[in-house]
């Protein structure tokens, strides 16, 4: 879960004068029996939550929507085999759950995923990782894990996983069987161990998902508004802040919850109160276009650590290959983004894993850093600083403020009910409704196989091609009725962007709360992840949303420029270049 505060600072600041509805709604009626500031998924979650106990729940996010942390992430739900060295086994046992429940109740968006680890050693690390644990508590040089440990936390986390149903156990091969199945890898391996995890597919939909969830549970008694911020707090109302017109007005609550991510101590401050709960540390991915390591992968993750401690993965996903992830201290008040040292990093660790395969700069075509909400750790070293969550309550400003710390996008649904469940008792009431098992928006009637799949595409098709409502549903899951009731039977696909349509993305203009233009390439589609954005591409995008939203020629330019900017600055992506990887020293220019 990582990404900075919000990429509206990076990029020009297109302001505009009309009240949005969603804003309308919170100043028509300023008060609600709970405030949420921060719109990642845990605040997000725990929004649908309350939504479906009948609270009145109004929910703020100073960026858009999921554009902070959570639109920072590895793209995975996983059980955290690393957690156990840790002896984090009760954040383990919780995370396997949900992510087997995840697989039930989102399965347009959360599949299992095969992963493969790599392994050049038997012992390595048997000494070193309990000294760490009992001992030292983190602090210290990481070391490689060799075949045995490897062996140990793995039969440990099929234990954890047991009752779940939802992925195979794991299995162990020797170095020939490795090689036949993984013809491209290091001929240095003694051994492979792979096991399941699940893969996200889209994280931004997901959530938008669950904020749709939420908004239909509570109706008029959920409220939720993106670009706006909570700016202060004056006699126990806060003052929240349209980041779009700068326009402050008051709003009152009985229970003001901050989940605010790696910025809950910058929230607190705003609001009135210094804290010093989080330590946040940077995370960094690429997106390569690069066939040759997207067929060596097997279309398994590819989980490496270095004898040094060094750590990548490598993920197939829509036709791309993701790598990731780094782990360094990072300020945030300050934005992030993907260094080169970070890139030599990683094709150091590719090189490592697939020696054969050549990789370099020209085959990125997106890069997006973020900092995780971590807990402050002094100096606990990062990768062993607890991912965890906790809940800390203060009176101290004249109205209960939760304020969130850690927490994953695993474990979102779980915190949420922690959450809610803390909440509610403030509140006097109970709760009412489980989302232990609850389908999640476009997973609500899912096709579970090829059969029911191909009859859901044939009652749905109405003259359409199938390929096309295959398509919206792989997309946007069963909510594919919704984008299929607002479009045409004839809709033609955009020459420039292939695969979508002007009515389908005029659809989620009108009907997911956007406001930016990159509202729409970096979250309600995977246009910016795949990479090859140009200018000329990206206003083909603002031209097809900007009826939908009213914006005039001088807005629509401004808006090009914005993610032009944005792109350059946050992601070094060079539109003007066809969509490059630009050096450190030109992002600027």
């Amino acid at each position: 879960m990582l990404e900075a505060h919000s990429e509206k600072g990076r990029a020009m600041h297109v302001t505009h004068d009309s009240l949005r509805p969603s804003v309308a709604r919170l100043r028509e009626r300023p008060s609600a029996d709970v405030l949420i500031i921060g719109g990642g998924i845990n605040g997000i979650a725990t929004f649908r939550d309350l939504a479906l106990q009948g609270v009145d729940v109004a929910l703020v996010e100073r960026g858009d929507f999921v554009s902070g942390a959570s639109s920072a992430s590895s793209h995975m739900i996983h059980g955290g085999i690393r957690y156990l060295e840790n002896g984090e086994f009760r954040l383990v046992q919780e995370s396997v759950a949900e992510r087997n429940r995840l697989l039930r109740t989102a399965p347009h968006y959360v599949r299992p995923l095969e992963t493969t680890i790599p392994i050049f050693s038997t012992f390595s690390g048997i000494l070193s990782a309990p000294f760490r644990l009992l001992v030292t508590h983190g602090r210290g040089k990481p070391r490689e894990r060799g075949a045995v440990l490897i062996k140990m936390g793995l039969m440990m986390y099929d234990t954890f996983s047991r009752g779940g149903g939802q992925v195979p156990r794991h299995r162990f091969l020797g170095k020939k069987k490795s090689l036949a199945e993984l013809p491209a890898m290091n001929d240095g391996i003694k051994y492979t161990a792979t096991y399941y995890d699940a893969s996200m597919h889209d994280p931004e939909r997901l959530a938008l998902d669950v904020l749709h969830d939420g908004e239909q549970a509570g109706g008029d008694r959920a409220r939720s508004a993106n670009y706006v911020s909570g700016a202060g707090m004056r006699g126990g109302k806060v003052q929240l802040r349209d980041e779009t017109t700068g326009e402050d007005f008051e709003f009152t609550a009985k229970v003001v919850l901050n989940t605010s991510g790696p910025w809950t101590d910058i929230t607190n401050e705003a609001l009135g109160e210094q804290t010093r709960y989080m330590g946040g540390t940077k995370g960094s991915h690429v997106v390569l276009d690069h066939p040759e390591l997207l067929a060596a992968t097997a279309g398994r993750e590819i989980f490496f650590e270095h004898s040094d401690g060094r750590i990548v993965l490598i993920y197939p996903l829509k036709g791309r290959v993701l790598v990731g992830t780094t782990d360094i201290e990072a300020d945030p008040a300050k934005p992030v983004v993907c260094t080169d040292d970070e890139v030599d990093y990683f094709f150091d660790l590719i090189g490592h894993v697939f020696p054969e395969i050549a990789v370099n700069r020209s085959h990125i075509v997106y890069s997006f850093s973020g900092i995780r909400p971590l807990p402050h750790h002094d100096d606990t070293a990062p990768g062993f600083v607890s991912r965890d969550y906790r809940i800390v309550q203060s009176d101290a400003l004249g109205v209960p403020v939760l304020s969130l710390v850690g927490g994953k996008w695993t474990t979102f649904r779980a915190l949420a009910e922690h959450l809610a469940n803390d909440t509610l008792k403030l509140l006097g009431t109970e709760r009412r409704v489980s989302t232990t098992a609850r389908q999640i928006g476009g997973g609500v009637g899912f096709p579970a196989d090829r059969n029911a799949r191909t009859r859901w595409i044939t009652e749905h098709a109405d003259g359409r091609d199938p390929r096309r409502v295959e398509q919206l549903l792989e997309r946007y899951g069963t909510r594919a009725v919704e984008v299929l009731a607002a479009t045409p039977e004839q809709d033609p696909e955009l020459a420039e962007l292939p695969g979508y349509t002007a009515a389908e993305l005029a659809h989620l203009a009108a009907s997911e709360q956007l406001v930016h233009l990159d509202d729409l390439l970096l979250r309600r589609t995977s246009l910016a992840f795949v990479g090859g954005l140009t200018e000329s591409r990206i206003r083909v995008a603002a031209d097809a949303i900007a009826p939908a939203l009213g914006w005039d020629p001088e807005r629509t330019t401004a808006e090009v420029e914005r993610v032009v900017t944005l792109l350059r600055e946050a992601h070094r992506i060079d539109t003007a270049s066809g969509g490059a990887f630009i050096a450190e020293g030109a992002m600027h220019v």
